[in-house]
């Protein structure tokens, strides 16, 4: 083969694989999204704007998650010390299906000086799809707690997801609601195979009531014989 063929093999072929490996990659769209955060701290109402970035990342059957603030949303009146402030957060999952995913952070790694934006340290948590589809993730509330504070910051804006994806739920999930079929069911009182009967047969009293009736008629013919036995016997007296 002349050096020219055996290029324009390549080529080819590299431009053939492209697009498998393009359409054998998740589809994903991922995107830094500002949230302005509406915060209730103990010395007030605070307002900031923060860049979110979530990424996730497929460990077995669920996704871990990663929450990034590219700024602080929250500041103190006084230097927080090394591991003073804890944060932790909710994102939300929206789409194939509807979730909650809490996220938490390690506490701040350096002090924080006294009037200054907070740096956020990334939070972290699992989503288990219980669907497969297409689901977006967006910046829920966020709570800061320091010194035996909390403060709560809700996203004012309405902001967008910060992460679109196609997630896979695992095999075998919980079972749809109504369950296994019921097989054979419990037998009805009586067990009568005769078709179009709507009594239980009767067994014991019909018989005893029938047996009582026979005696019955029986003592009763034999007390009017009787009777005509003793009237025939008077009237033969002289």
């Amino acid at each position: 083969m002349s050096h020219r063929k055996r290029s324009t093999a390549l080529a080819l072929a590299s431009a053939l694989a492209g697009p498998a490996v393009l359409l054998a990659a998740p589809a994903a769209h991922a995107a830094v999204v500002d949230v302005a955060y509406d915060c209730k701290t103990p010395i007030g109402d605070k307002s900031a704007v923060s860049p979110i970035d979530i990424k996730a990342v497929k460990e077995g059957d669920a996704y871990k998650l990663t929450m990034s603030f590219q700024k602080g949303v929250s500041s103190s009146p006084i230097e927080l010390g090394k591991g003073a402030m804890t944060p932790s957060a909710v994102i939300l999952v929206d789409g194939a299906e509807k979730a909650s995913v809490p996220v938490a952070g390690p506490p701040n790694p350096e002090a924080a000086p006294a009037d200054t934006p907070i740096k956020i340290t990334d939070l972290s948590g699992t989503f288990t799809p219980k669907k497969s589809g297409k689901v977006t993730f967006t910046a829920g509330v966020l709570t800061i707690k320091a010194m035996g504070t909390t403060t709560t910051c809700t996203p004012g804006n309405r902001p967008g997801p910060s992460l679109e994806l196609d997630v896979t739920a695992p095999a075998g999930g919980a079972p749809q609601s109504g369950g296994a079929p019921q097989s054979g069911g419990a037998p009805q009182s009586g067990g009568s195979s005769g078709a179009g009967q709507d009594t239980l047969p009767q067994t014991g009293p019909a018989d005893s009531a029938l047996a009582l009736g026979t005696l019955g008629a029986t003592v009763l013919l034999s007390g009017a014989a009787g009777m005509l036995w003793l009237t025939r016997r008077r009237r033969a007296r002289p």
